[in-house]
């Protein structure tokens, strides 16, 4: 991956990135056009993945991980997407579904599940989504019963990203509806739990090695301690923590998508003749390649602040983990289009990896939150910012 513009990263960022270059450049670009023809689940990539140690730079060392903290997220989904979005949904879903127990998790919580985790013995989901409930978490059906030292939970999680693969699944319930979206509670929930079921494999556009089902909980009884935190309705406070840490990574999948669709693009652009001339000497293509670059590191800069203020919990975290997500999510689709513009047929065609760029794109501005929940958020926090001024001036 080449770039006009990075930020000087530690060197053992550098070494990380270098590393997982390699690692995508054998495993991944060879072989994606085939995990996605066959909406097959990367099982072979993501042991190389684990061999190469890459699940260890999602965790910190007190828990057997390397320590690399949000920005070795970052480089590892950013240089991941770049060989395919779908493995690298497959490979960080792990660190979503593990990180409501990063945040909220008692010490024993965290001391069991997150070595297993960081080692790649075990992989997690994340269960916040509903058919009724997506944005609107609120409107939560699922709910969680106590009976003794056992939780009773019932309903179904809809979109969950690795469903079916994972072991371990970090599922949001009702336990006191009355509280509303404070009412919300936690639990992990291991995969063969009796009552706990997926649904069938959805057929989708993009990401297409990336098993999304539904998990379905028909009276499944878990141990009350696997209630997140040991406390009941602290599972929006869980969510809404994850999320802040989790959309840098999103917005840093885009970014790594579209530097491979302008790569790809800016290549064959030299490469092309029309008119007796290669069609990078066009102004409209020259122009066209300009405003890739422009939205690629301008996503790339805010990413990278917005996994600086979401690991020190800033006052702005949840803002600019908003913006980041969203402006590079919006972006990479433009990107993506543009790559397919600039191949012309031959981009509309699975012979060049610039279509498959087109359609991973459009789940960027989708799942972890629309873009549209984004602005909702974004907004919110600007008005807050300027009463805020207001009332101090």
């Amino acid at each position: 991956m080449n770039s006009a513009l990075q930020f000087e990263l530690p060197e053992e960022l550098q070494q990380l990135r270098e590393l997982v270059r390699d690692v995508v450049r054998k495993e991944v670009v060879p072989n994606r056009m085939h995990y996605d023809e066959n909406n097959e689940y990367p099982k072979a990539i993501l042991q190389k993945f684990k061999e190469a140690g890459l699940y260890q730079a999602l965790f910190d060392e007190e828990h057997g991980g390397l320590g690399y903290g949000m920005m070795g997220g970052i480089v590892l989904a950013e240089e991941v997407s770049w060989g395919c979005l779908g493995v690298n949904t497959a490979f960080t879903s792990t660190k979503l579904g593990a990180l409501p127990i990063d945040v909220g998790g008692t010490k024993a919580q965290k001391d069991k599940w997150l070595p297993l985790l960081a080692s790649g013995d075990k992989t997690a989901a994340f269960g916040l989504s509903e058919p009724g409930a997506g944005s609107d978490v609120p409107a939560m059906a699922t709910t969680a019963v106590k009976k003794g030292d056992r939780y009773v939970l019932n309903g179904t999680k809809q979109w969950i990203s690795s469903a079916g693969q994972a072991d371990i699944y970090t599922v949001f319930a009702m336990t006191d509806k009355d509280r509303g979206p404070r009412g919300i509670s936690c639990f992990i929930i291991e995969k063969g739990t009796k009552g706990f079921s997926f649904g069938k494999k959805e057929d989708k556009l993009g990401i297409r090695c990336s098993e999304t089902r539904q998990l379905i909980m028909e009276d499944c009884e878990i141990p009350e301690e696997n209630l997140l935190g040991g406390k009941e309705n602290m599972g929006f406070l869980h969510a809404f923590k994850t999320l802040i840490l989790s959309r840098p990574a999103v917005a840093a999948g885009a970014v790594g998508l579209m530097q491979g669709a302008f790569d790809a693009a800016i290549e064959y652009a030299r490469e092309r003749e029309q008119f007796g001339t290669t069609i990078a000497s066009f102004q409209a293509i020259q122009h066209m390649l300009a405003d890739m670059a422009i939205k690629i590191e301008g996503s790339r800069l805010l990413t990278y602040k917005a996994g600086v203020y979401a690991e020190t919990f800033h006052k702005d975290a949840a803002k600019f983990s908003a913006m980041a997500k969203c402006y590079a999510s919006d972006s990479s689709v433009q990107v993506a289009s543009d790559a397919v513009q600039i191949f012309g047929g031959y981009g509309y065609t699975k012979e060049y990896p610039v279509e498959k760029f087109y359609r991973d794109a459009k789940i960027l501005q989708i799942y972890e939150g629309t873009s549209q929940i984004q602005r909702n958020e974004i907004a919110a926090g600007l008005i807050k910012d300027a009463a805020s001024k207001t009332k101090k001036g």
